[in-house]
């Protein structure tokens, strides 16, 4: 472990960008070979306004950067933080702890309240418009939401207490997750289902890519599954019955499109209707 903290703590930037490549590149081929849908499109015409956004993401983060660094210093050298104030511990539990809970603020908790909160909904829709979500839609977000993202992140590090290592460690598996969980893959069921059990898999969250409620409002989480069988947000239905984008947002046309996507948070909105047991 002190081997894998120390390569985190220095981590080069250009080896965060192999993973961001690796990832895709990975998952892009397994989905040739292990498809879960069929879809009928043009895999690299799908793959460009997710590209688009995914560049944006980098933009936003790499500029915001500084911020974590900072904050993660100061928290390491006055030993502030939960993961600080608990009594001595292994260097393996101080990294799990780490990470454990830098999933519930960066990624649960934002995720959630993306979802309650009206115009967070509104920013967060071009990451659920996507009509064939594979790999390439684990980075679609808009700008607007990539700051939001960083800033539950930013407020993780503050409460957790954790310092760069345990931050670019998170990051690297977050990024890796969300690839994993995105792309169009067909495990066993059996073992998909073992693996929602600690970890969040591919089935798990294609449930919340579901078009209608209440399934769009489950299964928050990106790398534990803990989250969400804690705070009761867990759904489950079978795979077949899976059907992508927002109900209220059919549009297939705009929701390729670039500029449209970009101009989607200001949007007329208008209430979704709850999935019945016989269209889910």
């Amino acid at each position: 472990m002190e081997t894998i903290y120390s390569y985190f703590e220095t981590i080069p930037s250009s080896h965060r960008s192999l993973i961001l490549v690796s990832g895709i590149t990975l998952f892009w081929l397994l989905e040739g070979a292990l498809p879960l849908f069929k879809f009928d499109y043009k895999k690299w015409k799908h793959a460009l306004p997710n590209f688009f956004f995914t560049l944006t993401t980098i933009i936003v983060n790499f500029g915001l950067a500084f911020l974590l660094l900072k904050s993660a210093d100061w928290v390491k050298a006055n030993d502030f933080g939960i993961i600080n104030w608990l009594p001595e511990m292994s260097l393996w539990l101080y990294v799990f702890l780490g990470v454990l809970l830098l999933d519930f603020f960066g990624a649960y908790l934002a995720h959630f309240v993306e979802h309650k909160v009206k115009p967070l909904w509104m920013v967060h829709l071009v990451h659920h418009t996507d009509h064939n979500v594979d790999t390439t839609t684990a980075n679609r977000h808009h700008p607007i939401e990539s700051v939001i993202r960083f800033a539950f992140t930013l407020l993780g590090v503050f409460v957790v207490g954790t310092p760069i290592a345990i931050v670019m460690l998170y990051q690297a598996l977050s990024l890796i997750f969300t690839q994993f969980t995105h792309a169009n893959i067909k495990l066993p069921k059996s073992i998909d289902k073992i693996i929602s059990y600690v970890l969040i898999s591919p089935d798990m969250h294609k449930i919340h890519h579901h078009y209608r409620l209440p399934y769009t409002d489950s299964n928050y989480g990106n790398i534990f599954s803990i989250w969400d069988r804690l705070f009761g947000t867990y759904m489950y239905m079978e795979r077949e019955n899976l059907k992508y984008g927002v109900d209220v947002f059919p549009d297939k046309k705009k929701n390729s499109n670039i500029k449209d996507l970009l101009k989607q948070p200001f949007q007329k909105y208008e209430k979704p209707t709850l999935a019945s047991d016989s269209e889910a």
